[in-house]
């Protein structure tokens, strides 16, 4: 009995299987190894391709973004150019109506002065039909004047020289125009120079 036990139990067949068995197990604990490595190289390579990803779509923001400041910058940029152009053909003879304003007002204070003299009716019409002609001559170019005498002063367009003690006239008001008021295009070219009204001082009571 003794020496079948001692047969059976060194019996290779029995050894050789369990040594494939241990084999096989091992082979599939390293692939299994191997397999879980690999997947978290993946995911690794995956998180890095997202983290580069969301940095591109930042970038392309970010270049999104500044090519629409640029192209609402050059469209601003047209716009102020196009009103500085028309500003600029507006208000390109300026200098030149300003320097022919004295003339105008010679020419009115020649015929104010003519008109307190006898028989200068000739003289007094030719004048008058030179500022009309004059001024329809600048006319074309933008230039106009505006009335000041009876209206409220306005130091915006009125420059006033004089004030005027009276109670004809409503306090503050234009009593007399020295010298015509001028726009270009709707803007001041030159201020009226006026005087203005205030209420008389009242006469301080003597005492009793």
């Amino acid at each position: 009995m003794e020496k079948k036990e001692t047969k059976k139990n060194q019996d290779p067949k029995g050894a050789s299987k369990k040594g494939q068995e241990a084999s096989i197990e091992t082979i599939g604990q390293e692939l299994h190894y191997h397999i879980q490595e690999e997947r978290e190289e993946k995911e690794k390579e995956i998180e890095e391709l997202k983290k580069k990803l969301e940095e591109k779509e930042k970038e392309l923001k970010g270049h999104h973004d500044r090519l629409l400041r640029l192209a609402a910058d050059f469209d601003n940029y047209k716009k102020r150019a196009a009103k500085e152009k028309e500003d600029w053909t507006k208000f390109a003879n300026e200098d030149l109506i300003r320097a022919i304003l004295p003339f105008i007002d010679n020419l009115e204070r020649a015929v104010n002065h003519a008109e307190k003299v006898a028989d200068a009716g000739v003289l007094i019409e030719g004048v008058r039909l030179t500022i009309q002609q004059l001024l329809q001559v600048l006319n074309r170019f933008g230039l106009s004047s505006f009335e000041s005498v009876g209206k409220p002063f306005d130091p915006a367009v009125h420059e006033a020289m004089l004030v005027v003690e009276t109670d004809e006239h409503e306090p503050n008001q234009v009593v007399e125009q020295f010298q015509k008021g001028y726009l270009l295009n709707d803007r001041l070219l030159r201020a009226a120079t006026v005087s203005v009204s205030k209420p008389p001082q009242k006469e301080a009571r003597t005492s009793e």
